[in-house]
C-alpha cells in the first residue's frame, strides 16, 4: 500500500513501468527506472532509451574494437534487481570469519573495534579505520549467521529499492553510528560485528515504509524485539551499538524520502557529507572527557 500523495508523484516509479516504484534515477536523463529497466553504465545505471541513444552513437572504430577484444555487450549485464553490494557484505564477512579461525591468527585484533584506539593523546596509537572494519569481524559461526542472514533478508529488498551506492552509503553510515554510540556510552567495551549497521538497514526500511505508506508494524516487532534482547544481562550484546546503528539509519532513511526527487539529489549528497561529519565530531567529545 502506498499513500495517495506518494502515488500521485510520478518520480516514485518507473517511468516504462508506472506500477513499480524504484529510488534509482537514469544517470543520463534522471527517469526513474525499476530494476528490469536498469543497465549498467560507466557510472550509474542508464534506461533503455538512453542505452540505445549511446549504441546509436559509436563510431565504427568502437564497434570494431568492441568485437575485437571480445567485450561483452553494452546490452549485456547482470540484472540490475540482484542485490550484489549484499552478496559482496555477506562474500567478505564469511571470508574475514573464515580468516579468524586459522590459528594464531591477527584479523580480529587488526579489525576489531576498541574506543581508545582511535585517540592518540590516550592511547598512542590512530586507527581510524576501526569503525567500519568491525562490521566484518564477528565473534563466532552464530554470530556471522545470524548476522549475515538478516544482511541477506533486508538487503535483497532495500538494496534494489535504493540503488547499490545508496545502499552501500547506507550500510557504511550506519555502522559508524554504531561506533559512535559505542564510544560514547561504553568507551572501553571491544566490539565486533555488524548487527549495528543491520539495525540501520531496519531504521532506514522503517522511515521508507512509513514515507511510502506501507505496512511497518512487522519491522517493528522485529527491531522492538532485537532492541530488548541487548539489553538482556549476560547475552554479551552491545546494545549502545545496535541503538546508534538504528538511530543513524532512520537518519540516512529521512534523507533519502525527503530528497527523492532529481532536483534534491545535491541536497542529498551535501546531507549525507554533513551527516558524517557531525558523527565524526561526536567523536571529539572523548577528548574532553578523558583528556
Amino acid at each position: 500500500m502506498t499513500s495517495p500523495e506518494f502515488a500521485r508523484n510520478t518520480d516514485n516509479f518507473c517511468y516504462r513501468h508506472p506500477d513499480r516504484q524504484s529510488f534509482v534515477l537514469c544517470q543520463r536523463c534522471l527517469r526513474t527506472i525499476c530494476p528490469e529497466c536498469q543497465t549498467q553504465a560507466a557510472v550509474g545505471v542508464i534506461c533503455p532509451e538512453c542505452l540505445r541513444d549511446q549504441q546509436k552513437s559509436q563510431t565504427p572504430a568502437q564497434v570494431k574494437a568492441e568485437r575485437r577484444w571480445s567485450r561483452a555487450p553494452r546490452t549485456v549485464a547482470l540484472s540490475k534487481d540482484q542485490p550484489v553490494v549484499t552478496y559482496g557484505i555477506i562474500a567478505l564477512s564469511v571470508l574475514v570469519y573464515i580468516a579468524q579461525l586459522i590459528p594464531n591468527s591477527p584479523v580480529q585484533q587488526w579489525l576489531s573495534f576498541y574506543a581508545p584506539w582511535l585517540y592518540p593523546s590516550l592511547s598512542g596509537t590512530f586507527e581510524p579505520w576501526r569503525p567500519f572494519t568491525m562490521l566484518f569481524v564477528h565473534g563466532g559461526v552464530w554470530h556471522v549467521g545470524l548476522n549475515m542472514l538478516a544482511v541477506w533478508m533486508i538487503g535483497r529488498s532495500l538494496e534494489p529499492l535504493l540503488g547499490h551506492i545508496r545502499y552501500l552509503a547506507l550500510y557504511l553510515i550506519s555502522g559508524l553510528g554504531a561506533a559512535v554510540a559505542v564510544t560514547l556510552l561504553s568507551f572501553t567495551t571491544p566490539v565486533v560485528g555488524a548487527s549495528g549497521a543491520v539495525f540501520g538497514l531496519l531504521g532506514a526500511l522503517l522511515v521508507i515504509g512509513r514515507h511510502i505508506g506501507a505496512n511497518i508494524s512487522g519491522i517493528l516487532i522485529i527491531v522492538g524485539i532485537n532492541l530488548v534482547i541487548g539489553f538482556i544481562p549476560g547475552m554479551g550484546i552491545s546494545w549502545q551499538a545496535h541503538v546508534g546503528g538504528l538511530a543513524v539509519g532512520a537518519l540516512v532513511g529521512l534523507i533519502y524520502a525527503r530528497t527523492r526527487t532529481r532536483q534534491r539529489r545535491g541536497l542529498q549528497i551535501a546531507l549525507l557529507i554533513g551527516l558524517v561529519v557531525a558523527l565524526v565530531a561526536l567523536l571529539l567529545i572523548p577528548l574532553a572527557i578523558y583528556a
